[in-house]
């Protein structure tokens, strides 16, 4: 590996500043503490600060030489509604508040790559450190750009990083196009009329009918999608009913979308709509559906992924990363950037969970588990790749 020598001498106070983020979560649009923190270290290293973008967002502008071209480099802040179980020194002292994801990490190797840039990059143009708020579930990363993100701060192209579980530690993936699926969800309510279990006739039955939905829907994905087009479609909630001996009025089916293409998820959503309303009215029943399109796809421009690929050679060598990682059916909101800006969301490993200090808990070191823990050992990777990636890119010509 080729890590910066001056960011490896300032892991440990990049590391205190990770669990100390790590100890005291924030929930999404909460995160003041956080963003005080962050602003205070980029004040302190004579970044020029702007707050209150998307609520709780940090923006921090370092400029060199008379450059026009500037980068975007983000991280998220926020962590999940989760009660942690480690029990080592820097968990969290929020109850049911947790940084399950690591975005705790994310934070800390940009702000690791911020302090180094400062004191010791040589490059021409503007860098733009951004820091957002409320990645899980709150399109934090939307409501930064409503507030004016890249008319304020344009930058040329925008990149972020996420650790990844189970991916060695300190290796890369990255993939043109496609990384991560849309996140979408869908509520269906059927109305039928109640009657006696025993006198089913007398009404109209909306369990029955919501279970011939939930079949129906399946079909959209064996038979309307084409096969190479990824999608997922999972029913997840069914509920109708209170008593064994009496047939409801309501019953109602609710789950996820997930598809790589705008296109995909229209024809599910279409054809979602038609199965519902047809199937209920063939029962005497009616139907309302809500579908809501939460994320979009997180989609890798070409250029700026093979940049960033080159760079991630240079720093950790050629055998630890994987330009053509396979994608994922997760979700992010980094998309909402990579729709305004070309750029590229790469995946740094985590490891499998050995890193983490006594006193973790038993469960595995999984994102979005009450047992993980980012591995400090990315921290000198992930800021050294940071610095590489903004002073090529803005290398003078």
């Amino acid at each position: 590996m080729k890590l910066i020598p001056e960011i490896q001498s300032a892991q440990g106070e990049i590391q205190t500043l990770r669990r100390t983020i790590h100890a005291h979560p924030e929930l999404r649009y909460e995160e003041t503490h956080t963003a005080d923190l962050v602003a205070q270290k980029l004040a302190e290293w004579g970044i020029e600060v702007h707050r209150g973008l998307g609520k709780t967002g940090v923006v921090g502008m370092l400029k060199r030489g008379n450059g026009p071209k500037s980068i975007g480099l983000r991280a998220d802040m926020d962590a999940l509604p989760i009660q942690e179980l480690n029990t080592f020194e820097h968990r969290s002292r929020n109850d049911g508040k947790m940084h399950a994801c690591g975005h705790d990490g994310h934070t800390a190797m940009l702000l690791g790559a911020a302090q180094y840039l400062a004191k010791h990059g040589q490059f021409d143009g503007t860098i733009v450190f951004i820091f957002q708020p409320a990645e899980e579930g709150g399109a934090g990363a939307k409501a930064m750009i409503k507030d004016g993100l890249f008319e304020r701060f344009p930058v040329d192209a925008v990149f972020g990083i996420h650790n990844w579980p189970g991916m060695p530690a300190g290796f890369f993936g990255v993939t043109e196009g496609p990384i991560m699926a849309s996140s979408n969800e869908f509520h269906i309510n059927i109305k039928g009329v109640g009657s006696h279990a025993a006198l089913p006739h007398n009404g109209r039955d909306p369990v029955f009918t919501a279970v011939q939905i939930a079949n129906g829907l399946q079909g959209i994905i064996t038979r309307n999608k084409k096969p190479l087009d990824t999608a997922v479609l999972s029913i997840t909630q069914i509920h109708a009913g209170d008593a064994v001996n009496v047939v409801p009025n309501e019953a109602w089916i609710a789950g996820t979308v997930r598809t790589f293409t705008t296109e995909t998820l229209d024809l599910i959503e279409s054809r979602l709509r038609k199965i519902a309303e047809s199937t209920a009215e063939a029962y005497d029943c009616s139907v309302e559906v809500t579908f809501l399109r939460n994320y979009p796809p997180t989609v890798n421009s070409g250029a700026e992924t093979q940049f960033a690929a080159e760079v991630m050679r240079e720093v950790v060598g050629e055998d630890r990363v994987d330009a053509k990682v396979e994608p994922t059916m997760g979700a992010e909101d980094f998309s909402f950037m990579l729709l305004e800006k070309p750029g590229c969301y790469a995946f740094l490993g985590n490891g499998d969970g050995g890193h983490r200090e006594s006193g973790h808990g038993a469960g595995p070191c999984m994102l979005h588990n009450a047992s993980y823990d980012f591995n400090d050992q990315l921290l000198p990777v992930g800021s050294s790749y940071w610095v590489h990636l903004a002073t090529k890119f803005l290398a003078k010509k």
